[in-house]
């Protein structure tokens, strides 16, 4: 890894070429950008053997820096996940160009024609920890949607990352794009996550993908406008009219069938009328999957841990959750409210009532009825990928696609028009 000596001329730099790269992006053809999508994805595949000896150095670096396993988790590749990230870029790459689309057309008494149309939001700074598949993931998205990116991935994932970035530049090289479109600061040094938070000249909004900690970092000091993707402190309340199977299996799923994403489930609410049986039952089902419960009340039995204050409202990444019987949905609501972080949060019922009331008083970016919380993902949603979770209100909300990375401009066409 090379070392560089002015970070602040080193990030100028990178900001300058992607702004320059932006504006002829942003009119690129929906056919080159779907042409340097497929040529990425193959180039993944071709050096997919590459691509899993860089991620050896990082699963070392990551040993050594005493990761966690959930992070550790997150930060291997396997072939598997390579074909993932793969599937991801041409599934991307077949979607409808957003750039240009018609988003609302009218005519005024006036005489003038006047259409909204989606235009790209121009340069954006991605800052992400442990997850390599987020550079594949946020370079498809952003050139799809018509914007060059800066990529800084966490210095855990610096190898696989790089390897990766060099993938998408074959793929830009191969449709005639600007090189510079998808860029990867090249250092791990610190100084340039800050450089990249207040370069308002060239960057025009930043993602941050991580923990509680990288992201207040961002919201604290970013100069940019920041799409915010914060933990995922999800609650899972089981009514006491949920059918006992969904619920064994949809806990059970969402709890482990990968800890370490943002979509796991990290909170269990079991109505009280409920808790000494099916309750309980669930408990037992996830000891028995090697999860460590941190339970209360009723919920307390052989092989929990006593849950404590300091439970509720933690996001665990990891094999353990939070269980507490509540007395029904308004005081499951009410907990959500105080300690969930307006993520991903479930109903397990079979009343339609009550689910209404969950999804009608909670303002969760995503709500979910009878379906495990890990499908919260773009992928899932019928994205191809998502460059995060936006848990704001402004702008973009839930899954970041394609479209949600774009703006919108009026086009405005007279006949000679004049304004009384």
């Amino acid at each position: 890894m090379k070392d560089f000596d002015s970070i602040p001329a080193l990030m100028a730099d990178l900001g300058k070429r992607a702004k320059d790269a932006s504006r002829g992006l942003a009119f690129a053809s929906a056919e080159r950008k779907h042409a340097a999508l497929i040529a990425a994805a193959d180039a993944v595949w071709k050096n997919r053997a590459q691509i899993i000896e860089a991620n050896k150095k990082d699963l070392d670096y990551g040993r050594e820096k005493g990761l966690s396993p959930a992070m550790m988790d997150r930060l291997m590749l396997d072939e598997t996940r390579i074909q993932g990230m793969v599937d991801g870029l041409r599934t991307v790459a077949e979607q409808t160009d957003p750039v240009g689309e018609v988003l609302a057309e009218w005519d005024m008494p006036s005489g003038l024609n006047i259409r909204r149309v989606r235009t790209p939001l121009g340069v954006i700074g991605v800052i992400y920890e442990s997850r390599p598949n987020v550079t594949a993931d946020a370079g498809a998205l952003c050139l799809k949607s018509g914007n060059a990116v800066i990529l800084r991935g966490g210095s855990e994932s610096f190898h696989s990352s790089t390897a990766i970035h060099a993938c998408q530049v074959e793929g830009l090289k191969a449709a005639n794009l600007p090189e510079d479109a998808i860029q990867l600061v090249p250092t791990r040094d610190r100084a340039a996550v800050q450089e990249l938070l207040t370069m308002t000249d060239y960057v025009d909004v930043i993602v941050p993908r991580g923990g509680k900690g990288l992201v207040g970092l961002v919201q604290r000091e970013a100069r940019v406008p920041v799409f915010a993707h914060l933990e995922g402190i999800v609650h899972i309340y089981i009514d006491k009219a949920a059918d006992p199977q969904k619920t064994l299996d949809v806990v059970l799923n969402a709890k482990t069938r990968r800890t370490g994403i943002c979509g796991a489930a990290e909170c269990l609410l079991v109505h009280q009328d409920i808790a000494e049986t099916l309750g309980r039952d669930v408990i037992a089902a996830l000891l028995a999957a090697g999860v460590e419960v941190h339970a209360a009340g009723a919920l307390a039995i052989d092989g929990t841990v006593p849950a404590t204050d300091a439970d509720w409202g933690k996001e665990f990444l990891d094999s353990i959750i939070a269980a507490k019987p509540v007395a029904g949905i308004d005081e499951a609501i009410a907990h959500i409210r105080q300690y969930g972080s307006n993520h991903t949060d479930c109903i397990m019922t079979e009343d339609q009532s009550a689910a209404d009331r969950f999804f009608e008083r909670l303002d969760s970016a995503i709500l979910m009825h009878n379906a495990s919380t890990q499908f919260a993902d773009g992928g899932e949603f019928g994205m191809g990928a998502e460059i995060g979770i936006a848990t704001g209100k402004m702008h973009a909300r839930g899954p970041v696609g394609a479209a949600q990375l774009t703006s919108f401009k009026y086009l405005v066409r007279g006949n000679g028009s004049t304004r009384a």
